[in-house]
């Protein structure tokens, strides 16, 4: 499976950004998508994630601010960040898991898209 992000890039403190990533090369069904962060020097850490069912988690920190959703038939997953803050700067990575018991609990990662917010 491959994972491709969009939608980073720079924002004013305050602003909207909204990320996307599409999944393909794969012929199984997609179960959780994912977003996640990671600051140079720290841990990858969760923002949000989304069954395929649309059940959804978020760490405390994006809870009232950013919203993740999902769009099956696309194999995409979308997360809509509001009242951006600077420190929601970092590299966000989208992630999945598929259906092929082959690749049980493996986690496939996007290449991640740079969020700066600052003024």
């Amino acid at each position: 499976v491959q994972l491709q992000a969009s939608g980073g890039g720079l924002v004013q403190p305050g602003g909207s950004l909204r990320l996307s990533c599409a999944a393909f090369g794969t012929g199984f069904s997609i179960n959780n998508m994912g977003w996640y962060r990671q600051d140079p020097g720290k841990l990858r850490e969760l923002v949000a994630t989304i069954t395929s069912d649309g059940s959804t988690n978020y760490d405390d920190s994006a809870k009232g601010r950013f919203i993740i959703s999902r769009d099956n038939p696309k194999n995409a997953v979308y997360l809509e960040m509001n009242n951006l803050k600077p420190e929601d700067t970092a590299v966000y990575y989208c992630s999945a898991q598929i259906s092929d018991p082959r690749y049980y609990g493996v986690i496939f990662w996007g290449k991640g898209t740079l969020l700066t917010v600052s003024s």
